[in-house]
């Protein structure tokens, strides 16, 4: 029997899917879950990734393994150098898009889902007429960076995330075009 690994974008009631695997990934690196704010998104898929934006989810033979979202900015994010401030939070000048939870579950890596939703989310970016997608990834996650920038996305700054834990993470900027 061959293994299929597909990708699908989310329908109305993927959400509980959405939840088990980033919640899994948070469980594996002792990260604090918060619902009510910084992962309220997970809960209402369609009020958060509906178009221009888009969120897919990987399955392994007919199981959710994986999931990956790409945001739309209304315009590309203004400044001059690597980075600039908005709200008083780090962002990656000339960005126009960003990648947003790209989470594989634990127990199902190495199957490429990982590689299969970013290139599916690059295309989807490329696509709707994205130039420079954003990316933001905590530190301790050297395996996504490794992917990202296999792909050419560059290490450009650093910032303190947002979530309850106060995560550092590694800013990246990929360019599409």
């Amino acid at each position: 029997m061959v293994s299929v690994l597909s990708l699908r974008p989310f329908e109305l009631g993927d959400e509980v899917h959405a939840v088990a695997i980033v919640a899994a990934v948070y469980h594996e690196y002792g990260f604090t879950w918060d619902a009510d704010e910084y992962h309220a998104d997970l809960y209402d898929l369609a009020a958060h990734f509906s178009a221009p934006h888009g969120f897919w989810l990987a399955e392994y033979e007919g199981r959710p393994i994986g999931t990956g979202a790409l945001h739309v900015f209304p315009e590309a994010i203004p400044g001059s150098g690597e980075l600039t401030s908005i709200d008083d939070y780090p962002r990656i000048v000339g960005c126009d898009c960003s990648l947003e939870r790209l989470y594989v579950h634990p127990d199902a890596r190495r199957l490429g889902a990982g590689l299969a939703l970013f290139r599916h989310i690059i295309a989807e970016a490329h696509a709707r007429g994205c130039r420079q997608m954003e990316i933001w990834s905590d530190k301790r996650f050297a395996q996504a960076h490794q992917l990202y920038q296999k792909l050419g996305a560059e290490v450009v700054g650093d910032r303190i995330c947002r979530d309850p834990d106060q995560s550092p993470e590694f800013g990246l900027r990929l360019k599409l075009r």
